[in-house]
């Protein structure tokens, strides 16, 4: 097998691997709250953009979270909680 074949793959695998560990940290995070603002889950997970998305992509691919969106002046405002 090709050397850059098997550095994607083993690159890709750790990238899951942290991902799905990000998750869980939005996932502790969320326990036995209602609903968290996108700003103020983010600002405490400590997370980047990229991996905090990456995490709410595979929480809500697992069918794991709840979204709502309210409407705050001009603003939306986003809200996760954690699916039943």
């Amino acid at each position: 097998m090709d050397t850059n074949v098997i550095t994607f793959l083993i690159n890709y695998i750790m990238e899951q691997s942290l991902i799905g560990k990000n998750a869980g940290i939005l996932w502790t995070l969320l326990q036995g709250k209602e609903n968290e603002e996108v700003t103020k889950l983010k600002k405490e997970s400590k997370l980047s953009d990229a991996k905090f998305w990456a995490a709410i992509g595979w929480l809500s691919r697992e069918g794991k979270l709840n979204c709502t969106t309210e409407k705050k002046g001009r603003k939306n405002q986003t809200f996760f909680s954690l699916a039943d």
